[in-house]
């Protein structure tokens, strides 16, 4: 657990509060061996060891919640329906949280997708 990580959902309103420590709680059951930290001002996961690439990301904003894979190329390959989405990542609200499937599918193709080498400089 991280500090920072900590500080900034207590900072949030009630319910988004409890539904990103819901959703912190999934993504540390899925990412069991990675780090907790804070990159682009939002908290997320990155894998171990001093060059570990992020895998995720996620935030709190005025009127939803976002993920955010850390990756351009993740989410399209995705249906997110009816969830509204970006390149790079999908929105979601308190009320209406992602289900286990989909963030099952973000991180596993975020991580086939670092594996494979992406972002790295041949």
């Amino acid at each position: 657990m991280s500090g920072e990580v900590d500080a900034y959902i207590a900072a949030l309103p009630h319910d988004q509060r409890d539904a990103l420590t819901v959703l912190r709680n999934r993504l540390q059951a899925l990412l069991p061996d990675h780090i907790e930290v804070m990159s682009y001002a939002m908290p997320g996961f990155r894998q171990p060891g001093p060059k570990g690439k992020m895998v995720v990301g996620y935030a709190a904003f005025a009127k939803h919640l976002g993920l955010y894979p850390h990756s351009g190329s993740v989410i399209p390959l995705i249906d997110c329906t009816p969830f509204k989405t970006s390149k790079s990542g999908v929105l979601f609200t308190p009320q209406m949280p992602l289900p286990d499937a989909l963030l099952d599918s973000i991180i596993r193709i975020r991580l086939a997708e670092i594996a494979a080498g992406y972002g790295r400089k041949v």
